[in-house]
Parts: structure tokens; sequence; C-alpha cells
């Protein structure tokens, strides 16, 4: 039997199969590979939120950034003012006054334009003068000293007597949501990183959610702060939805054993009523499943005067706003916003910002603060 050919068919067929094999493989590796992921939706009521990744939770290493200063003894009273700068506008005012002696239709004039420069507010200043005009008109005060006097004591009580104290209560759900809410560029996560190392230092265990997801840089920035303050954050993806990255903070805060979260939110400008809407969403989805909102806190900037009590207007309607965090107040000479946000909106101002390092942010002290305003230069 002559096998030569059937040995030779069987050569061509291998040789041909292994060709198909070697087109097929090609073919298939060549092809782009595509992996579809839906985004996955949490239902939380009637407020869903949005995200497309796992929550990231950064244990930052437990080692300060040898440029921030997290250690400064405390000033002796008296022997500093911390609120020199805000009571620029005041002290040269008053000195004037104080040269004189008798009050006079100037008397008033000067008062008037010294309290609207310094950004008291129209509606409190002439409350303020009304006042101190009728107790001059019943001879209660008849030289300048004795009214600078009278001014200041009004000046005192028309600040808040709410508490300034930052709300933690360890009877509600937990964790504690502490809100930071303000326009772009008024040091709102700065603020959050020194509100971390306070709260720390003072023994409560933080976690920090990056909730401004649309400004550029912005989580990256609060991942500094968490790390000077050896606190662990939790990021999302930029340009994502704020209320996930709030919403997965929460949830891993017990993993975590955190007693309080700090919620970033991205800088609303106060015209812009889509952006309140957001805002809102923020706080409903804060307080879903695990987790109570205790505090909403208002940065705003010091030196931006007026346009400070209209941010404060509108972030009030749109939060429930429970206190004021005044940045910048060392680099401002008009102090009197104080007054304006407290005595029109009725919340309190609890820490004022004095300086760039970690320690700066301080508990704001109303008597104080108008004791400097009123002290001689």
């Amino acid at each position: 039997m002559n096998t030569a050919p059937m040995i030779l068919l069987i050569l061509v067929g291998l040789v041909l199969v292994f060709g198909v094999g070697v087109v097929v493989y090609n073919r298939r590796s060549s092809a782009p590979l595509e992996v579809e992921e839906a985004p996955a939706k949490i239902a939380v009521e009637e407020t869903a939120v949005t995200r497309s990744a796992p929550p990231v939770v950064i244990e930052v290493d437990a080692e300060v950034d040898s440029e921030v200063e997290v250690e400064e003894p405390e000033p002796t009273p008296g022997a500093v003012r911390r609120f020199a700068r805000a009571a620029g506008i005041f002290n040269g005012s008053f000195a004037v006054l104080r040269g004189k002696d008798k009050i006079t239709s100037e008397t008033w004039d000067e008062l008037e334009e010294t309290l609207l420069r310094a950004d008291v507010g129209l509606k409190t200043t002439t409350a303020l003068l009304d006042t101190l005009k009728s107790r001059v008109g019943r001879k209660d005060i008849s030289t300048p000293q004795e009214l600078l006097d009278a001014l200041q004591g009004e000046m005192a009580g028309q600040l808040s007597s709410n508490s300034r104290e930052l709300h933690f209560d360890n009877s509600v759900k937990m964790p504690n949501i502490w809100l930071f809410v303000g326009v772009n560029g008024v040091g709102k996560t700065t603020t959050i990183g020194k509100v971390a190392f306070a709260q720390k230092a003072s023994g409560r265990s933080v976690l920090l959610a990056a909730g401004d997801t649309f400004r550029a840089a912005a989580g990256e920035q609060l991942e500094t702060w968490a790390q000077r303050a050896e606190v662990p954050i939790v990021r999302g993806n930029e340009g994502g939805d704020p209320s996930a990255v709030l919403f997965d903070a929460v949830q891993s805060a017990p993993a975590n054993n955190s007693e309080i979260v700090l919620g970033d939110t991205a800088g609303r400008l106060q015209n812009k009523s889509n952006l309140m809407e957001e805002l809102k969403k923020v706080r409903r989805v804060a307080e879903k499943e695990a987790g109570t909102v205790t505090e909403v806190l208002l940065v705003i900037d010091a030196t931006t005067g007026q346009n400070g009590l209209s941010q404060a207007e509108q972030f009030a309607l749109a939060t429930n706003v429970t206190g004021v965090v005044l940045t910048k107040l060392d680099g401002s000479a008009k102090g009197g916003i104080v007054f304006a946000i407290e005595t029109q909106l009725g919340i309190p101002v609890k820490l004022v910002g004095l300086g760039e390092t970690i320690g700066d942010l301080v508990p704001f002290d109303p008597e104080e603060y108008v004791r400097e305003l009123f002290a001689e230069a």
C-alpha cells in the first residue's frame, strides 16, 4: 500500500489548521477590550447619589508637615492684641473723638462714618446711634469719652447670646457631621484642616470628606491638610457627585471609629439658585442612614465686608447655618462685619482665623473683640 500520498495529505491538513488558528488568535488579540460598568445608584429615600467607584479611604502617615506649626503658646491676656488689625478703622476715629471736649453734630457724623466704613452695616449703625442720641438727650451722657464707653457697651450687647461652642452630641446617631459651606476663595478647605487638627488634639477621632469635587485640586489640598492633622480622608472622583462622597464618608466612619465627619463642599456663588439647591441635597443626603448633622459652618472672608453678609443670608436659607467661621480677620481693618452678621441673621460667629498656621483658628471671644476695637492704640 502506497502511504506517501496519505502522509502528504495529512501534513497539508495540519498546516491549514495551524494557519487558521494563527489568524483567529491574531484577530482576537488585536480587538479592543470592552468592559462596561454601569455606575452604581445608591437610593436614599427621595434623594439619590451616583458614584462610579467605591469610596476611597486614605490613611495618612503619622508625620506632620515640618513646615506647619502645631504647637503655639497661649497668648497672655492683655499682652497680645489679637484683633488689632480689625480695629484699624475704629482706632483713628476714636482717638480724634477722645481729644474733643463736647458732643456736637459733627460727633454723630464722625461716628456714623466710622461705623459704616468698618462694615457694621446701615441698619445696625442706625439702631446704635438712635439709642445713644436718646441717652445724650436724657443727659445720661455728656462727654465724648462717655459716649464712646456707652457705644462700646451697646455694641457688646448687639452680639449674639447664642452658644459659640462647636456642637458635638454623643446622644445622637453617630457620627456627628459638620458641614462647611461658602464661596470659593474664603479659606474653607484650610478651615476644615485646622478644625480637624483642633478636634483631634481634644481627643476626638475625625474623618474628612473631600466633597468639593468641582474645584481643581481641592481634593489634593484637603488631603494635604489631612496629612498635617494626621486624620484619614475619603475622596471621590473629580467632577463626581459631592453627595456621594459625603455619603461614603459617613458610611465609612464606623469602620474608622470616627466620631466626627468634616464635610467639604464645593464653593457656591450665592446668586446661583441651582447650586444652592445642590447644597440642600448634600445636607439631606448627609443625614440618611448613619450620622447626624450637628453643625453647618459658613466660612466667610472678613475682607469681603458687606458682601459677606449677602453670602450669609443665602447660605442660611439653603443649609440651616448654625455658625460662622470668619477667616482672614488678621488681614482686615473692617471688623464691623461681625456685628452685621450677628444682628441681622442671629447666627453666632464661632471661630475666627488669625493667621496661616494650623493653630491660628481660634474660638471667637466677643468681649475680647469689642474691648480691642475700643482700646487706645
